[in-house]
């Protein structure tokens, strides 16, 4: 991984005055620059891991404490992104190409199969299955993904990866439905996300204010029912800087973030 990310910056190098599609320096900004540093920290940080192995601990910890409340088969909720798969390989590929994200090269992404496992998600997916949990990958992968989605989980013989089990996005990003189908046939003691939305409602759509006062109000959930990965590369917490508009033009974004920027 180490040597695709040194070729990576060769080729961002490279391409910085060839490619007619590729955004100009100035374009950039923080915006690329900034996701490529993001990403060389969650390929190369012994902190990163550090965090994932703490989330997992934490995860334990909660599962082996938890006291059933009904009958019904227990279940974890996971997201996938960042959560149990590892995607730095793509942002790392579209920084060499001076780009952000994008839906068609996403999908020639996932078609591969190929993303690793998160640091000790495999071990702790691992251990709930042993102690009779179910696991259920709700994430915002469009449905046609599917296939390839399940392949990859597949590959690291990760529990209860089959269809019934990967649920995907089909009209909205909003999970909420999703998680109601799998309560209503399970008790869900714990959901795992990299993503606020992942955990409730509350969050889906919300403005940084509003996401800041609700993970205030739920502070007691976090590294209990509510267990977070880190992912400093993407997610809600830059989209509520946009105020969810991904299509804006890269200069505008860059000035979003700029504007947000505590200093003295």
């Amino acid at each position: 991984m180490k040597k695709l990310l040194i070729a990576s910056f060769i080729l961002f190098a490279a391409c910085r005055g060839t490619r007619t599609t590729q955004l100009s320096s100035n374009e950039q900004g923080m915006l690329i620059h900034g996701k490529t540093f993001a990403t060389v920290y969650q390929q190369s940080a012994a902190e990163y891991r550090a965090l994932c192995y703490q989330a997992f601990n934490a995860a334990r910890w909660s599962l082996d404490a938890f006291k059933p409340k009904t009958n019904k088969p227990k279940a974890i909720v996971t997201d996938i992104d960042e959560t149990i798969l590892d995607n730095s390989d793509y942002a790392a590929h579209m920084s060499a190409l001076g780009k952000d994200y994008d839906t068609e090269s996403w999908y020639q992404w996932t078609n591969q199969a190929n993303a690793i496992p998160i640091p000790g998600a495999a071990a702790f997916l691992h251990y709930a299955s042993s102690k009779g949990v179910e696991i259920f990958y709700i994430s915002n992968r469009d449905d046609r993904e599917k296939p390839s989605t399940v392949a990859n989980l597949k590959k690291y013989n990760l529990p209860n990866a089959d269809e019934a089990h990967v649920l995907l996005k089909k009209e909205t990003s909003g999970k909420e439905g999703r998680r109601q189908i799998v309560s209503q046939t399970h008790e869900i003691i714990m959901l795992m996300g990299d993503n606020l939305p992942d955990f409730s409602a509350l969050y889906d759509k919300k403005t940084m204010p509003d996401r800041n006062r609700q993970s205030d109000l739920h502070a007691s959930e976090f590294g209990q029912t509510f267990i977070v990965l880190p992912n400093p590369v993407y997610g809600d917490w830059e989209g509520s800087l946009y105020k969810y508009q991904y299509g804006m033009p890269p200069a505008k974004k860059d000035s979003a973030l700029r504007s947000i920027l505590r200093s003295y």
